[in-house]
């Protein structure tokens, strides 16, 4: 009977320290991802909603004793004219842009489940736009968009129409940055929603067309539903990348001319780094409705997702 009970006592505390091995482990393992998290996503929010919440200047923010000013950035921002068209082109840079992507990469996504000759050689060319580092992309735009030497503007007089000062014009500055960023964005559209319809059983498809139901048909009614879920996370991700894009705005036009093409992203840069004297405070400010706005889309997502 002792025997017994001590053997039982042994295993009771060996399995417990096996135990104790694996949560340790598993801390060991999740460990890296936390130190990631804080380091790269935690402390750069705090820090960036400090920034919104004190008066900076460059003295203060190398010493770090810049006094508390509360919303008074917040006021700042909002009473700045520069605050009504740079919120109305971010809304309109966003939404045109994710529309014309998404449209255009599902339409290429049907397009490429036809699995004729050549189809995979094309689609890895249509990746080229999203391997090409940001900064390559949005100047081969700006040179194409020159309006004296750009080759749009050659092929506009070769056909006998007037040459458009793309980047340099208040009306069409906007429109330039959203053709490039559109361009940009198909192949990530094409990828996501091509893996989606390879998903959709062959079978659905060939019962549709044993009832007679027409091309345009079976894309409504089956395709379009069933892709649903992957469109929403597809719309989603393009939302909240679309929001924050900076580089290529900068690059091709600086928000310019006369705030013709200012977002929200391009100004918050301006006012933290792209004057003499920066005003880091409302700059941080602006950079925070940014992340509210991607926030509130996000939740809107997940909400939907579980109803």
């Amino acid at each position: 009977m002792t025997s017994h009970a001590e053997t039982l006592v042994r295993t009771r505390g060996s399995s417990r320290v096996r135990r104790a091995r694996g949560q340790w482990a598993a801390w060991g393992f999740l460990a890296p991802v936390v130190i990631y998290l804080l380091a790269f996503y935690a402390y750069p929010l705090y820090r960036n909603l400090d920034l919104s919440l004190r008066h900076y200047t460059v003295r203060s923010f190398v010493q770090g004793n810049a006094p508390f000013s509360g919303a008074d950035n917040y006021r700042t921002v909002f009473d700045d004219p520069t605050f009504g068209p740079a919120l109305l082109h971010t809304l309109v840079f966003t939404f045109v842009s994710i529309a014309f992507q998404f449209a255009i990469g599902l339409a290429l996504a049907v397009f490429f489940t036809q699995h004729f000759r050549l189809s995979a050689t094309l689609r890895a060319l249509f990746l080229v736009p999203w391997l090409l580092p940001l900064i390559v992309s949005a100047s081969t735009w700006s040179w194409m968009l020159n309006s004296d030497s750009g080759v749009v503007n050659f092929a506009l007089r070769f056909f006998g129409a007037d040459p458009i000062n793309w980047l340099t014009s208040p009306d069409w500055a906007l429109t330039s940055v959203i053709i490039a960023n559109v361009w940009i964005g198909i192949p990530f559209n094409l990828v996501i929603l091509y893996s989606g319809l390879q998903a959709i059983p062959v079978d659905v498809y060939e019962a549709a067309a044993l009832d007679g139901a027409s091309g345009w048909q079976r894309f409504w009614r089956i395709t379009f539903p069933l892709l649903r879920p992957v469109s929403a996370i597809t719309l989603l991700l393009g939302l909240v990348y679309t929001l924050k894009v900076f580089d290529l705005i900068w690059i091709m036009t600086k928000g310019g001319p006369t705030d013709a093409s200012t977002t929200l992203a391009t100004w918050s840069y301006r006012l933290s780094f792209g004057n003499l004297l920066p005003e880091f405070g409302p700059g941080a400010a602006v950079g925070n409705l940014l992340i509210i706005i991607a926030l509130v889309f996000g939740l809107l997502y997940i909400r939907r997702a579980a109803s």
